[in-house]
């Protein structure tokens, strides 16, 4: 009995000693392994194994990239601007028996270097400089922190300016600066605007103008062909008319001066018409006045010698009646 109480805690010490040689560490993070107090190795994840009493194992480093915020801090501008500036940083621990044994408090360390830095970039630029450098800004603060921090086996990955909050007066300023410029801004809008209409306007009415004088000018030729179509028509038809006229009288037995004298009286007759405007003359007629002459001596001389040239006055007579016979048909 006593054999087996014994066995017991052997077994159970054993159990013990199993329990705290054998640690598991999680991933991405590491175990600094300590041996009678000195740094005697860093486990990496998985399972490891430590001698109990001899060796202790510190608190397991994250490995991971983690984020730090720090509260607002007051800062000044090289114009003598006061602000409240909080930062954003993130960092990596790259080695992992630097971070433990080369500063006691890596958060509070951090916190101060980095507000030391930031009041000294702020502090060699201008208010207008800080608001529109912020990307400057986080490339400075980014590589003088990282080389700080290098002995401490961490590596700053990003510094961002979370928030900038200058005084009350200069945000009022701010706001009625900006207020002016999109002012300003809708005015140039707006003129630009309207001066575009007022060219698309006028371009329009341009062409609308140039469309009208192109139609007037169409309409204009449009008639004057009519016209010219209805002349050249008309006179073609004088023409035919007259010679068929004097197909007729060439086979009658009158007188050129008979004929003459009957193309004068049908002229009245050819000009009836709006659209008459042209007379043809024939190459007879050109010696008008030789002919009017002709006719008014033969009408004296059948005065003066009536009596002796009767017979040849009924001859006349008779070939104009003969004339007006072949008109009429």
């Amino acid at each position: 009995m006593t054999g087996l109480i014994v066995l017991g805690i052997v077994a159970f010490v054993m159990f013990l000693l199993v329990a705290r040689s054998v640690r598991i560490i999680p991933q991405s993070r590491v175990g600094i392994i300590q041996r009678f107090g000195k740094y005697h190795r860093t486990a990496e994840s998985g399972l490891t194994f430590v001698v109990p009493v001899m060796d202790r194992m510190l608190p397991k480093t994250d490995m991971r990239e983690q984020v730090i915020s720090f509260q607002p801090q007051a800062v000044i501008t090289h114009d003598n601007v006061g602000m409240q500036i909080s930062t954003v940083v993130y960092y990596r621990i790259v080695e992992a028996r630097s971070a433990e044994y080369e500063v006691a408090n890596f958060v509070l360390a951090l916190e101060q270097i980095t507000q030391t830095n930031l009041r000294n970039v702020i502090g060699s630029m201008t208010l207008d400089q800080t608001l529109v450098s912020r990307d400057d800004i986080n490339a400075k603060l980014r590589e003088i922190l990282d080389e700080v921090t290098g002995g401490w086996g961490v590596r700053i990955t990003r510094v961002e300016l979370k928030e900038i909050t200058p005084p009350r007066d200069i945000q009022q300023a701010m706001e009625k600066q900006m207020q002016a410029e999109r002012t300003r801004r809708a005015a140039i809008l707006t003129a630009e605007g309207e001066k575009r209409s007022a060219i698309l306007k006028a371009e329009g009415q341009k062409e609308s103008e140039i469309l009208k004088a192109e139609g007037d000018q169409r309409s204009q030729v449009l008639r004057a062909e009519g016209e010219a179509d209805a002349y050249q028509k008309v006179q073609q038809a004088q023409i035919t008319m007259a010679g068929a006229l004097f197909e007729r009288l060439d086979e009658s037995e009158l007188s050129p001066e008979a004929l003459r004298y009957l193309y004068l009286r049908t002229l009245p007759e050819m000009a009836k018409g709006d659209a008459n405007k042209l007379f043809v003359i024939p190459s007879e007629l050109q010696d008008l006045a030789g002919v009017v002459g002709a006719l008014a001596g033969g009408a004296s001389m059948a005065s003066e010698k009536n009596e002796n040239n009767a017979g040849e006055r009924k001859s006349l007579q008779n070939r104009d009646d003969i004339a007006r016979r072949e008109l009429g048909r």
